[in-house]
């Protein structure tokens, strides 16, 4: 981090016309006249204290061609700290004022950081549409690697610009997309972060939103085109996993240490429809926990749906209150307008997509877009994600996921991280660079309010990097909070860093941290 601050800054004193080494600041409006290689920027005002976010100076700008960014710069009180977000789906939107913890710049903020947000290169309706990537491969190019380089090369030089001084720590946080983003840093920018947040990575974008998505929409839609298993049957297959599978606290600790037949739902002669399942309803269920394979028999891509996440399925594969489910939604734009080179184009529909067929036409945008690949049929099966470059820049990783993610499954993240250890030598030197934290239960990254699980706010795996990056004391385990809606603390419990997992002691209470202790599974 000292080698890249000391070359910010001198570059950003050439480009502030100002002898490097001087030491005046520059004052908040006048960062807006600054001259800063390929960035226009906009605006630079000062924003008082509201709520319990202090005042700052808010710069607005973009990296050219596209790449819109927001920074905020504490008036008073700087930590001495650069922090970044990213962004999820298709991203598309400057979220700056984003709550929560994944992909959001105010939860380091309140910290007294830099921080900066950006909207990955494009302008979107929403985090599904993918509309802006046709016959676009600048715009996919920013998406896919360069927004986030660049905005931190160009927030670093506005930061050594105001506090005339660079950042002494430079962190990274993203979720979902933002997840990739940061596995995208690491791999191939491993200079840019010291410290980087990991969350419910799609690191196998194509494997994952072409392969995965189209493949569990199609296993759901019936001859008429329309849905097979809906929301209304959530409750049931729920409760039978969990009878089957839950620990004493009603999570699924590790689905893959789940055993259970969705077979032994489907309706016998006679039986109450209410209660059961239908034969095709019952396939869906069968599909989805399998997961898509080849001829041969090879998995396309890890696991299938977790057992365990189906009190989160109705935001992305059932729907729910009358909205539609997400999966299909992200695969129809993505395979429509992302997926191919050549884009396949508006009238193309996830009933296209061949599973013999089109895996391996994804290898050109694959190379574009992944952090890590999966590769059906080969020994270790995860390509890419080499953390070499990051551990020699002494870069520390946190990564965290969901056991209950039904959307970026979790199966992936465990494989790669396997991988990494495997190309490390052994877990125990991986750890010295990254730690791996699977919570039970949880949403993809954490969305779900009304899991029995926690959401997001229920880790601070901030303060956790912070440690580890300044101090040198690495996390063994980070603290679950599970609020009520009114705030109070419902449970806690430590999750642990991989392969260890949360032990019960024998009668203790489930509710709280104490009653969990970290052992090997």
């Amino acid at each position: 981090m000292r080698l890249i601050a000391m070359t910010a800054l001198a570059v950003g004193a050439v480009v502030l016309g100002r002898p490097a080494g001087a030491e005046a600041a520059t004052p908040c409006a006048a960062l807006a006249q600054i001259k800063i290689e390929a960035t226009n920027l906009l605006s630079a005002a000062d924003v008082p204290a509201a709520g319990d976010l202090p005042a700052y100076c808010r710069v607005l700008g973009y990296v050219r061609p596209a790449v819109n960014f927001e920074l905020r710069l504490p008036l008073d009180g700087w930590n001495g700290k650069f922090y970044e977000a990213g962004c999820g789906g298709f991203c598309g939107m400057l979220d700056a004022d984003r709550p929560g913890v994944f992909n959001s710049i105010t939860y380091a903020q309140r910290r007294n950081y830099a921080v900066l947000a950006m909207d990955s290169g494009h302008w979107g309706a929403s985090s599904v549409d993918g509309r802006w990537a046709l016959d676009n491969p600048v715009a996919k190019a920013d998406w896919a690697w360069r927004a986030v380089t660049e905005t931190a090369r160009v927030g670093k030089l506005l930061v050594a610009a105001f506090y005339a001084k660079p950042p002494g720590h430079a962190y990274f946080n993203g979720c979902s997309t933002g997840g990739r983003m940061a596995g995208v840093e690491a791999t191939r920018f491993p200079g840019d972060f010291d410290g980087i947040i990991m969350g419910a990575p799609a690191l196998d974008y194509t494997g994952l939103v072409a392969t995965f998505f189209a493949f569990l929409t199609q296993a759901n839609t019936g001859p008429d085109g329309r849905q097979i298993l809906g929301a209304a049957r959530m409750p049931l297959v729920e409760g039978a996993v969990r009878a089957a599978c839950a620990g004493p606290d009603g999570l699924v600790a590790d689905p893959r240490r789940c055993t259970f037949w969705p077979e032994t739902l489907q309706c016998k002669p006679g039986e109450n429809a209410d209660t059961c399942l239908t034969a095709a309803e019952t396939g869906v269920l069968r599909k989805w926990y399998d997961g898509p394979r080849d001829a041969a028999g090879n998995q396309l891509y890890p696991g299938g749906v977790p057992l365990g996440s189906e009190a989160n399925w109705g935001l992305w594969l059932t729907g729910a209150g009358g909205r539609p489910p997400a999966m299909p939604l992200f695969a129809r734009d993505f395979l429509r307008y992302m997926a191919f080179e050549p884009d396949a184009g508006p009238t193309y529909s996830v009933a296209d997509f061949d599973l013999a067929r089109d895996p391996a036409r994804l290898a050109p945008m694959a190379a574009l877009y992944n952090a890590a690949t999966w590769v059906p049929g080969r020994p270790g099966h995860v390509s890419g994600g080499d953390l070499r470059g990051f551990a020699a820049h002494d870069g520390r990783m946190i990564i965290w996921q969901g056991w209950g993610d039904p959307l970026v499954t979790p199966f992936l993240t465990v494989a790669w991280y396997e991988a990494l250890a495997q190309a490390a030598g052994g877990i125990d030197s991986l750890r010295d660079t990254a730690r791996l934290f699977m919570v039970p239960g949880m949403d993809h990254c954490g969305i779900n309010p009304n899991s029995a699980s926690i959401t997001d706010t229920g880790l601070d795996p901030l303060t956790a990097l912070e440690h580890w990056v300044e101090q040198g004391t690495a996390p063994d385990s980070l603290l679950a909070t599970k609020r009520t809606k009114t705030g109070q603390t419902a449970w806690q419990r430590p999750v642990c860093a991989y392969p260890q997992a949360a032990k019960l002691t024998d009668g203790a209470d489930p509710t709280q941290a104490a009653s969990w202790h970290c052992a090997a599974e």
